[in-house]
């Protein structure tokens, strides 16, 4: 009887097939919205290298009421800033958290995996954004700062974020670098909300009167001499000293 029914039913497929009817389609999958693809500025990216064990080593021992967090530049504090960390922070319990060719995603990793662990300082300092230019459009490299702020406001919920906008890049202020860092400070500066974020930016001394950048400030026209780690601190002393709660 079943070998009947078949036949049957293929008798009559054949039969519709000839007469040039269509065979019915398959029922179409329900349509699936797809995510919008995130920037790589956001997406954390692994940065194991010796200074990130070296930072956690640091933070294992605690006692850090100021946290400074970046790339190279913030690195440099150990380097051509050293003198200028030991006036400025050198009986603060300071910490300096800066890798050198950091960019935002960087960052993102290094704060799940030890840069923080145990800490609760009352202040960061954070300054980012420099390394993601001429690989990300402006938009994205600000949406990576803000995912940053974001995270240290989900795991140090009692510390206050002071965001420093992007150094002067691009030598002359028509350059299209500049042009770039200066739409990525104009986004971030909104980042602030008077609280717990707090932006500062003083490109205006790091340059010439001209617009300029200074190679007596920044001689590589990225990284910045004593004079110009001087003018940092100078530039920064009344909030960190405001938000530390001296």
């Amino acid at each position: 009887m079943i070998g009947q029914r078949f036949a049957g039913f293929v008798g009559c497929f054949g039969l519709l097939v000839a007469l040039g009817v269509p065979a019915l389609a398959p029922a179409a999958e329900p349509a699936t919205a797809t995510k919008e693809k995130q920037p790589e500025t956001v997406v954390p990216l692994n940065r194991d290298v010796p200074r990130h064990k070296a930072i956690n080593e640091r933070a294992a021992k605690g006692d850090v009421d100021l946290l400074f967090l970046g790339d190279s530049i913030t690195a440099g504090w150990a380097g051509a800033g050293k003198d200028v960390w030991k006036k400025y922070y050198g009986d603060r319990k300071a910490m300096n958290a800066g890798i050198g060719g950091d960019r935002t995603q960087h960052i993102l990793w290094r704060l799940d995996h030890g840069n923080i662990d145990g800490l609760s300082p009352k202040l960061v300092v954070l300054m980012i954004g420099t390394n993601n230019l001429r690989r990300n459009p402006p938009k994205d490299i600000a949406l990576g700062v803000k995912a940053i702020v974001e995270k240290l406001q989900k795991e140090l919920p009692k510390t206050k974020v002071l965001v420093l906008g992007v150094f002067p890049r691009g030598e002359k202020p028509d350059e299209d670098l500049r042009k770039q860092q200066e739409e990525i400070n104009t986004i971030i500066k909104k980042l602030a909300d008077g609280k717990q974020v707090h932006y500062l930016e003083f490109n205006d001394k790091l340059m010439n009167e001209d617009g300029t950048q200074n190679r007596e400030i920044m001689p590589d026209l990225v990284h910045l001499s004593p004079k110009g780690y001087a003018i940092w601190a100078e530039a920064i002393e009344p909030q960190v000293a405001k938000l530390l709660g001296e």
